[in-house]
């Protein structure tokens, strides 16, 4: 929910690429692409956009653009050319036009990486440079694009490492060797000392100017920090000024901010410094942190560290912790260390010191937190996650804060990085909190295995929303080249790599009798869709299903020569999945594997591997939704396969369902078109149920156990799920809102259904129904979807559902939004410059009388008692009176029996929101 950044880097010392060689690649590029022989041309113009992007990247490309006005224009141009070319290659495979003489894997194969070289070439490239120019205003001095491409960098990766929320955000510019002495430093950022580090602030230590840019607001949406940021930035004339002087170089630490301690305010937005209330001059120290300072009240009280009030973020102990033992004569790395080791908690710290600012001080200390420090041409870039670096690093190295010290015993681990050198293994120093080195070894690096392509949020206002829009294009790609045939004869087309010839033959000759399909979560309950189609379409085949943890624990035989195990994984890296495929290998069973990534740890050790998608279709969003629909997609490609490798395939059923198939992806798009119906009864019946449960029967029972884990995800409820007619495990007696999924059905089948809605209805249950079109049902809300074919409409239902759970989300969580405010308005009163306790109390009842009535309203009206605690409304209600005057502070202190201050009871009182926030969130 936070991301730490950081950049420090060398003055550039490539030359500046040559806009006529950047030219000739791209006309090289765009000719090779036209060319007929699809997997060989695609080739030959990866070759050149992968020289084009090597000479883009960093600083000195930055520069080649900028001293080559229109340059820019022109590659884009031939961007757009190759990208036409690619798109129509697409548009024909999906329709079904391979052609004969291609190698389907190899053209998908040949298609991801031009997606990927025209995206790095125009959306990182192209991006940067066009971001650094806006920054530099009209400059092009070669510190100035270094030190701007520096902040363009923690633009982009704050924007990006803000995956599932943002409160705030912060950059910290230190900027030095630019040739100007202390006194005239202070004289140009007099106007902007504050000793709260809050936005446009500037501090000054020796000849290090510290620049500050900070947003920080409970309410708003992903993106609306870096906006601020960057207007901020773009608009400060002092930092163009020092950064376009002569040698002139800057380092950069920056956060995003999910506040778990500390009110959302710009005091508390990392990063933060070292200055303290008592006004001592101390060496000067910044620092961002992720994860939680456990022990920070103790540290505070322990080292009589004097934090202003506004301040309460844990985060403060940490550089004014460095700055008293820099103060006491210890080194930049000692003093950083013997901090780090007082910490109790998961903490994740980039620190610097002003006076040396030409180095970085990282530290990790416990399991929750990452820190990666990526290697680019003349630069370290440091991110709490990979996909904060790979915008611009090849490789990267994984700091381990369980790692624990051979010698002192304490786990944990430390980096100093040094500009002369960055980005080489020579200018970083790893060491344990307990002081021992730990060199870094070459191996240790890593390859990231996503790019920008893959993290892209577009659009839409969170990735889950993207991934669901995204995920008819999926289905078409694991669906591209495998159905042919025609004419009522419609047949599975899976390539020996998919479908090896040894196990066709192994299955012809009955010599594999069991078949078992096994993943671990949303990939377990999609693996259940080979068992439903291959009862389908060849009754009596020995098939089952299971988690691989429960065949790893309890299933496993001496000898399991004829078994074949299908293994279903997003990443084809979730350890218990592999971990069991090494175990049925190891006991003679084949292993077909149906994973989404390519040359992943799955695909080495199965015998077959069919992608899914185009085998590289990253979900960003913690709850998979289009992986979900493209490996049930697989698996019924697959059991239908292995039914006719049986010879025991119903042609009429195989051909009805592979039309249905077919049909799914549009299907799937007219199902987004329901999404405003599935909104508004979400927003309307959501929020009032507590108690929750989802049905389905027939193959609409994997889409109730797929939805059981995502609304539970979503919407943080525990949420029973059964089979429709199977009501013992559903409280009725909670009243629950249900979720019956019910496409489809038909016939005797569906009257059952709905026989059993009446019933729910009749315990004042509230059911919500997702049928096919031509059914109708008597319920409050009916959602109908398109007929694809029963086999597989339950998939539908099942897309509908993520819908309503992204939906019933939001719905919560904008119950929130009074509570936010209202805290947003407390804040505000506690930091300002009133310092008499009373009149802040006076000046409480005044801001907060709006707010309080209309959430006390809120509270009467019954709109929050689904999610809400009643000991937090309780609370709230009370504490709400309190504070606008309706309940004297006396009476108050009468019923808690104890004595209470105006400051206390507002500080309970922004407690109570914080927990009210928090339930309803």
């Amino acid at each position: 929910m936070c991301g730490i950044f950081a950049v420090l880097r060398e003055p550039s010392q490539r030359a500046v690429p040559d806009a006529v060689q950047l030219e000739g690649l791209m006309r090289d590029a765009k000719n090779a692409a036209l060319g007929d022989d699809l997997v060989a041309s695609f080739r030959r113009s990866a070759e050149s956009l992968s020289e084009v992007n090597a000479l883009l990247k960093g600083a000195p490309g930055v520069q080649a653009i900028v001293n080559a006005p229109g340059l820019a224009d022109r590659i884009d141009a031939d961007l757009a050319a190759i990208q036409a070319k690619v798109a129509s290659v697409e548009f024909d495979l999906d329709a079904g036009n391979v052609p004969g003489s291609v190698a389907l894997e190899s053209l998908n194969e040949s298609l991801v990486q031009m997606r990927d070289l025209l995206w790095a070439v125009g959306r990182d490239r192209l991006a940067t440079a066009n971001g650094v120019i806006a920054l530099l205003a009209g400059e092009s001095s070669t510190a100035a694009v270094d030190a701007y491409t520096s902040v363009q960098m923690a633009l982009s990766a704050i924007d990006r490492l803000e995956v599932r929320g943002r409160d705030s955000a912060g950059i910290s510019v230190l900027v030095h060797s630019h040739g100007l002495s202390e006194s005239t430093l202070r004289e140009l950022t007099s106007a902007r000392h504050n000793p709260l580090f809050t936005d446009n602030a500037v501090e000054v230590s020796g000849e290090t100017a510290v620049f500050a840019y900070k947003a920080a607001a409970e309410i708003g949406a992903l993106g609306d920090n870096v906006r601020g940021l960057r207007a901020s930035i773009e608009s400060d004339k002092l930092l163009r000024q020092l950064l376009t002087r002569t040698g002139a170089q800057a380092a950069i630490v920056a956060h995003t901010r999910w506040a778990s301690v500390g009110t959302v305010s710009e005091p508390n937005t990392h990063p933060v410094d070292s200055q303290e209330s008592d006004g001592v001059e101390r060496p000067y120290v910044i620092a961002s942190l992720n994860g939680d300072v456990d022990n920070f009240v103790e540290l505070k009280r322990s080292e009589s560290i004097h934090c202003a009030d506004e301040i309460t973020t844990d985060a403060k102990v940490i550089p004014t912790m460095v700055s008293r033992r820099l103060e006491d004569g210890a080194g930049a790395v000692d003093a950083f260390r013997s901090a780090i080791e007082k910490f109790h908690g998961s903490v994740a710290i980039a620190s610097a010191v002003a006076s040396e600012p030409d180095r970085l001080l990282l530290g990790v200390r416990g399991s929750g937190q990452g820190c990666y420090i990526g290697f680019a041409e003349g630069a370290f870039l440091v991110a709490s996650e990979p996909y904060g670096l790979v915008e611009q690093c090849d490789t990267y190295l994984r700091l381990d804060g369980e790692a624990v010290s051979s010698e002192s015993g304490k786990n944990g681990q430390l980096v100093e990085l040094v500009a002369k050198g960055a980005g080489t293994l020579n200018a970083l120093r790893r060491l344990s909190v307990g002081g021992e080195e730990l060199p870094v070894a070459q191996s240790e690096l890593v390859s990231p295995e996503i790019t920008t392509r893959d993290i892209d949020r577009g659009d839409a206002p969170h990735f889950l929303l993207k991934e669901i829009t995204e995920s008819p294009q999926s289905v078409r790609r694991t669906l591209r080249g495998k159905i042919v045939g025609g004419a009522g004869r419609l047949q599975v087309a899976l390539s020996k790599a998919s479908f090896p010839d040894e196990i066709r033959k192994a299955l012809a000759a009955r010599e594999l009798t069991q078949i078992i399909a096994i993943g671990q979560g949303t990939a377990s309950v999609a693996s259940r869709s080979l068992a439903s189609i291959l009862g389908t379409v060849a009754p009596g085949v020995s098939v089952s299903t299971c988690p691989a943890t429960e065949l790893s624990g309890f299933a496993m035989r001496d000898d399991m020569s004829d078994t074949l195990i299908v293994a279903v994984s997003q990443s084809g890296t979730t350890t218990d999945t592999n971990r069991t495929v090494d175990m049925v290998r190891a006991r003679g069973a084949k292993v077909i594997a149906i994973v989404n990534r390519r040359e992943s740890d799955l695909t080495e050790k199965a015998d077959g591997v069919l992608y899914t998608s185009d085998g590289r279709d990253v979900e960003m969003s913690v709850a998979s939704t289009k992986a979900f629909y493209a490996q049930v997609v697989a698996a019924s490609l697959l059991g239908i396969a292995i039914a006719d490798a049986l010879d025991l395939a119903e042609r009429h059923e195989v051909h009805t369902i592979l039309e249905g198939l077919k049909k799914l992806p549009d299907a799937m798009v007219e199902v987004l078109k329901r999404r405003p119906e599935l909104a508004a009864a979400a927003q309307t019946y959501a929020p009032q149920r507590r108690s929750w449960a989802i049905v389905g029967n027939g193959p609409n029972h994997i889409a109730a156990q797929e939805l059981r884990i995502k609304m539970s995800e979503l919407c943080y409820k525990s949420i029973a799920f059964d089979v429709t007619e199977d009501k013992k495990h559903i409280d009725l007696s909670a009243e629950p809102m249900i979720f019956v999924c019910a496409a489809g059905l038909s016939g005797a089948t569906a009257s059952d259904v709905a026989k059993e809605i009446a019933i729910y209805k009749a315990h004042k249950a509230l059911p919500i129904v997702i049928c096919s079109e031509g059914t109708d049902y008597d319920a409050p809300v009916v959602v109908k979807v398109p007929v694809v074919h029963p086999a597989i409409d339950f998939v539908l239902s099942t897309m509908a559902g993520h819908i309503f759970g992204y939906e019933a989300a939001l719905a919560i969580d904008s119950q929130g939004r009074l509570m936010r405010a209202a805290r947003a308005v407390l804040d505000d009163v506690l930091a300002g410059d009133i310092t008499d306790e009373e009149q802040v109390f006076a000046e409480l009842r005044r801001a907060m009388a709006g707010p309080s009535r209309e959430l006390l309203a809120h509270l009467r009206s019954g709109a929050l008692d689904g999610h809400l605690q009643t000991s937090t409304a309780v609370r709230l209600a009370v504490l709400l009176r309190v504070a606008t005057g309706l309940v004297l502070l006396d009476s108050y202190e009468v019923e808690v029996s104890r004595s209470i201050t105006p400051l206390s009871m507002m500080a309970e009182l922004m407690r109570a929101l914080t927990d009210a926030v928090d339930e309803l969130s």
